[in-house]
């Protein structure tokens, strides 16, 4: 990746001699530094929350990646003082930042929505990312490959945030909790256009390149994303800074549900105890559309009253636990794994394999041999 130099003058606009120029870099580099404390607001929250390790660790590699990629791009006349040996250091450490953000938006998304990622895939792009990094360093030959790989690499980027923002698309009508849907749907919009923009941007423009104004939007169009996004995730403690809230109420037993949510909750376990879990790519409309209630009811009382987060969750319990009795019936114990999987409902071995392993940490196939062991010295 071309690197600025850190020598270019500021950039000043102006009608006429006497009157106030505009100066462009400056508010550019302004911008920029309210971008990183935002980020680093934002990092700091979620790094401390109670999110699970992988959107922690997600988070704040994406915002880091971010970070460098905010120092990466900007001119550096501010900088010129700073000793060279540190500067190269700084800018190869940014260079790395901006060019895996694209791969940690990808990875953070898989962890935001609770989606396995394909590890080729991951591998492959960080590969191509990694040389695009280390070869225009090298020098010699390499700058007559440096143009290729470049494309290659701004290519790789763009399908990496297209991919990113399939998987939340296909991934949002699988989520339970309305608010999440919402926030997290929004939160990698928000991150995967930008980073669109500035991928595409910097493929027309080329790094060393770009105009000033074309820099100034990019920070504006960051501080915003950091303006929403921090504006969703910061909420004040009222502990703090004021009255402390009533206790809630006691919550509510299962046996005291309202009587709404107690007449679906009886049709939802007698369609469960019916089978309907093994219809294979059953959607959350799929059965609130058999049970002939709204979607947003039934995803209501999946998620607050019987706690599951996604919808898969909530079919896996049913099917897993039908997949651990037949692995250790003697009756199926020929029967083929792929089978069984396919009676459950999943269209395919790798989903169910995925599934079984997380509820057991088990493969089907050693679970299998396990049980049948354990039979065996009994």
């Amino acid at each position: 990746m071309a690197a600025r130099s850190v020598m270019d003058a500021p950039r000043r606009f102006g009608h006429k001699r006497g009157m106030t120029a505009i100066d462009f870099d400056t508010w550019d580099r302004a911008l920029r530094l309210v971008a990183i404390g935002e980020m680093l607001m934002v990092a700091l929250v979620v790094a401390r929350s109670g999110a699970t390790r992988a959107i922690r660790r997600g988070t704040v590699l994406l915002l880091a990646g971010v970070i460098g990629y905010l120092v990466q791009s900007s001119d550096g006349p501010a900088i010129m003082a700073t000793p060279p040996g540190f500067v190269a250091i700084a800018g190869l450490v940014a260079t790395v930042g901006a060019t895996a953000t694209p791969l940690a938006l990808w990875f953070f998304t898989h962890a935001l929505f609770e989606r396995p990622p394909d590890r080729r895939i991951g591998g492959a792009a960080a590969a191509i990312l990694v040389a695009g990094v280390v070869i225009p360093a090298s020098g010699g030959w390499c700058r007559y490959v440096w143009p290729w790989l470049d494309r290659l690499c701004h290519l790789v980027m763009a399908l990496l945030v297209i991919h990113a923002l399939i998987v939340a698309l296909r991934s949002r009508s699988d989520d339970l909790s309305e608010k999440r849907r919402r926030f997290a749907l929004a939160f990698v919009a928000i991150v995967a256009g930008e980073a669109l923009v500035v991928v595409l941007g910097e493929a027309w423009f080329g790094y060393a390149r770009e105009p000033v104004a074309f820099r100034l939007i990019e920070a504006m169009l960051v501080v915003a994303a950091g303006l929403i996004v921090g504006g969703a995730l910061l909420e004040a403690d009222l502990d703090l800074i004021g009255r402390a809230p009533p206790a809630p109420d006691e919550p509510i037993a299962g046996d005291v549900m309202p009587p709404a949510e107690r007449v679906l909750c009886d049709r939802l376990n007698a369609a469960m105890a019916a089978g309907a879990w093994r219809q294979p790519g059953l959607t959350i409309g799929d059965l609130a559309g058999q049970l002939g209630v709204p979607e947003h009811r039934l995803r209501a009382l999946i998620n607050r009253r019987l706690g599951h987060r996604n919808f898969s969750a909530f079919l896996n319990l049913h099917r897993i636990a039908e997949a651990r009795a037949r692995l250790s019936d003697p009756d199926d114990v020929a029967l083929p794994v792929l089978t069984i999987a396919m009676d459950l409902g999943y269209g395919s071995l790798a989903p169910f394999n995925r599934a079984f392993r997380e509820e057991t940490g088990q493969t089907p196939t050693d679970f299998r041999r396990a049980a049948f062991a354990v039979d065996r010295k009994t």
